[in-house]
């Protein structure tokens, strides 16, 4: 069951007190003018408010593997996503030991921010790959290792257009979350994942055709 929390005015909100806190925080951030700028930093203060800039992505694909979090497409409930939670952060707790971690908080607050991103009508429901990509996304870890953790792909480890579809469109909900989905673009990623492909049709033959002249 998907936790309420009681407000100053004893109205039901869906965010822990230290989320509330955390989007004030964000939202004086507004002022920055660039867009790219004011994305990083909102990003960054939610890492570190998560916890999630002290957590080793070997560790976070390591949780996963434990936890058989595999398929994507597979439907997690609060109670998976909590026990997923609880292992990654008993894995910080055991990497980081001259640090001290609150297991209970951080994942309280995490698991706060993932239904906010992905369940914002909080059916208490959520796929693997929602969970994987939105934990690996903040997750320390340089961004040309994120991009070689493998997400989604079909038979023999290849991805297409729907396979790559389901990843930015799981990825976009972050930006979006934070209200800055626009410079990226909207929440339609079809454009992108056509271009993609197109570029990669148009460019097969061009080389095929420079082996071609080279061989003779």
């Amino acid at each position: 069951q998907v936790k309420q929390f009681k407000g100053n005015a004893q109205t039901t909100c869906w965010d822990h007190p230290k989320m509330t806190e955390l989007y004030q925080v964000l939202a004086d951030l507004n002022n920055i003018k660039f867009s790219a700028y004011r994305t990083a930093m909102k990003l960054r203060r939610v890492q570190k408010a998560l916890r999630l800039d002290l957590l080793r992505l070997v560790s976070v694909v390591d949780v996963f593997r434990e936890q058989d979090l595999q398929h994507g497409e597979h439907v997690m409930d609060v109670v998976e996503m909590i026990h997923a939670l609880t292992g990654l952060y008993e894995r910080l707790e055991e990497e980081r030991r001259a640090i001290v971690v609150n297991i209970p908080l951080c994942v309280d607050m995490c698991l706060n921010w993932l239904l906010n991103v992905y369940d914002s009508g909080r059916n208490g429901k959520m796929r693997v790959l929602s969970f994987k990509t939105g934990l690996v996304s903040l997750c320390n870890a340089d961004v040309q290792e994120k991009y070689k953790c493998k997400q989604v792909s079909g038979p023999g480890g290849l991805t297409d257009q729907r396979y790559l579809s389901m990843l930015l469109y799981e990825a976009i909900q972050i930006p979006r979350q934070l209200g800055e989905v626009a410079a990226f673009g909207g929440s339609n990623v079809e454009p992108s994942v056509r271009s993609c492909f197109h570029f990669i049709i148009s460019v097969v033959p061009i080389r095929s055709a420079q082996i071609n002249n080279l061989s003779h």
